[in-house]
């Protein structure tokens, strides 16, 4: 019983974490409405990195890595560094609700196509199907079979460089996740992408604080420190408890956060086709994830023969 207790703490924890995730598009974009790209990018990373110094030695985690994994943060900051300005470019032009949408069900499809490319991973009859699955649903939530081609304007690409640009901050986490620590990885990742930021936001004083009205202040804090910092820290904590298939489910909390948030505070209509390719994501997801009862018991077995 206090096993079940615990992992509905962290199933808890999960579900805080992507609905912050998800609201973070639309305070996003309030943010970005009452400065510019630039400095929201700086801020939005620069609150997150100082929030999570005290987390990292609150929570004790090792402050190491070698040479390799070193660069491979370097180029995910740098990386990084080239989302956030597509987020608030993004958020600048459309909607907070479709770009919420969009990216978190394209990453992970995007993500796995990468890792059969860079990684040659081999996948089953089963993954293949729902790797289909997963792009039809993307097909649909571009809303090609409707609008063709219409994707490519300024109100939707920003949001489809996001998805690929993530996917190879996502390629790169999992190639260092042997060398360093998960959360001394993000608090890297944040101070080099803080610093780049940095470097595009002085020509706009960003350290003058008067220039910038108390509704940047309030919601570059809230994307900062309660969707940046804290849920990080809760999806962390909570995503070895749960396992990847969880967590990756989970994920699909996002787009309703952002949805619901956008249509509340921007009036954002909610389309079929976002609903329609967000669910056939999800089920991409689920489907590509899931263990066959085979593998479950391979897995147990492994598990008793590391115990012994």
């Amino acid at each position: 019983m206090p096993q079940e207790e615990n992992k509905t703490k962290y199933f808890v924890g999960m579900f805080i974490a992507m609905v912050l995730w998800g609201i973070a598009w639309t305070s996003g974009k309030a943010a970005v409405e009452h400065s510019n790209i630039q400095v929201s990018s700086f801020w939005r990373y620069f609150i997150s990195f100082i929030g999570m110094i005290p987390v990292i030695f609150y929570m004790k985690r090792s402050l190491k890595s070698d040479f390799v994994g070193y660069i491979y943060m370097v180029l995910g900051g740098l990386l990084s560094a080239l989302f956030s300005y597509l987020f608030f470019a993004g958020l600048s032009h459309g909607e907070a609700g479709y770009g919420g949408t969009m990216v978190t069900s394209l990453v992970p499809l995007l993500t796995y196509f990468l890792s059969m490319i860079i990684f040659s991973t081999k996948v089953s009859s089963k993954q293949v199907v729902a790797l289909g699955i997963g792009v039809f649903g993307a097909i649909v939530l571009l809303r090609i079979p409707m609008e063709g081609l219409s994707f490519l304007n300024i109100n939707s690409i920003y949001f489809l460089l996001c998805a690929i640009v993530w996917s190879f901050v996502t390629i790169i986490t999992q190639k260092v996740s042997h060398r360093v620590d998960p959360m001394f990885y993000t608090l890297v990742l944040l101070g080099v992408t803080s610093f780049t930021n940095m470097l595009f936001a002085l020509p706009y004083h960003p350290f003058d604080i008067a220039l910038y009205d108390s509704i940047f202040w309030w919601n570059i804090l809230f994307v900062g420190l309660l969707s940046g910092t804290f849920s990080m820290a809760m999806f962390f904590a909570s995503a070895s408890r749960i396992g990847a298939h969880n967590t990756g489910v989970f994920m699909f909390i996002v787009p309703i956060g952002a949805v619901v948030s956008s249509y509340f505070f921007y009036d954002e209509k909610i389309a079929l086709s976002t609903i329609l390719g967000c669910l056939l994501s999800f089920v991409a997801v689920v489907l590509f994830n899931k263990k066959s009862r085979i593998e479950k018991m391979r897995l147990k077995a492994l598990e008793k023969t590391d115990n012994l």
